[in-house]
């Protein structure tokens, strides 16, 4: 019976240990310049931000750092514990990140390769490039117009400014539930499209598959989509 009970508690630990593996996300690569300093990978947890691994580098520029993702979601990368704004963000998931940066200019010129999600969030980030672009202009179009007192100018800028927001929920939108079949799609929901109309979040998350819905932002965006129908 003993004998019995450690085979049983061997194959246990075996079987446990298979699936943290499997389940596995490696982050390697290089930052240029560096010569000391400790990195961090970080996640949002219980609205807080936690470090789940880190590596104290000196005298070399390589990393590689690991953690066991229970659901694709949002990590950060963090040389010496920087501010929130000096951090690289992308979205984690089983499987091997290269992420490649310098020490200059850490948080706007990294690349990162790894990950449906992450491909499809850039993607998404340089459409908002463009967005946001636009949005610059009508900002500066909006303050000369005020300070000339320009009354039908400003309300023709508001009027894009409006068409602008529009186009840019129903891109969103539209986005979303092309790939519903990845995590990217009720994260961009709950990030994107929070003071959207309630009905564009329960598109998108009508459109999840199973899995999808089942995942951390999966969970947070039925959430989202219940409560703000019951407010309503």
């Amino acid at each position: 019976m003993k004998k019995l009970s450690i085979l049983l508690l061997t194959i246990s630990l075996l079987i446990s240990c298979s699936s943290e593996k499997e389940n596995q996300m490696i982050v390697k690569g290089t930052i240029d310049g560096l010569k000391k300093g400790t990195l961090y990978l970080q996640k949002i947890q219980d609205t807080l931000l936690v470090s789940v691994d880190s590596i104290i580098l000196e005298g070399v520029n390589t990393f590689e750092l690991k953690t066991i993702v229970e659901s694709p979601e949002i990590y950060y990368l963090s040389l010496n514990n920087s501010d929130f704004n000096n951090k690289i963000l992308f979205f984690g998931e089983k499987g091997i990140f290269t992420i490649n940066t310098n020490l200059d200019r850490f948080s706007t010129a990294f690349k990162v390769a790894g990950g449906k999600n992450q491909e499809y969030l850039e993607e998404h980030q340089e459409m908002m490039r463009k967005f946001n672009d636009r949005q610059l202009i009508l900002i500066e179009r909006n303050f000369k117009a005020t300070k000339a007192k320009n009354n039908l100018l400003i309300k023709k800028v508001q009027d894009e400014y409006n068409s602008l927001l529009k186009r840019r929920y129903l891109y969103t939108t539209n986005f979303a539930v092309q790939n519903a079949n990845y995590e990217i799609a009720p994260y961009l929901a709950i990030t994107q499209l929070n003071n959207a109309n309630v009905k564009l979040l329960d598109t998108i998350n009508n459109s999840l598959t199973d899995k999808v819905k089942q995942s951390k932002y999966g969970i947070l965006l039925n959430d989202f989509v219940k409560k703000n129908k019951t407010t309503k």
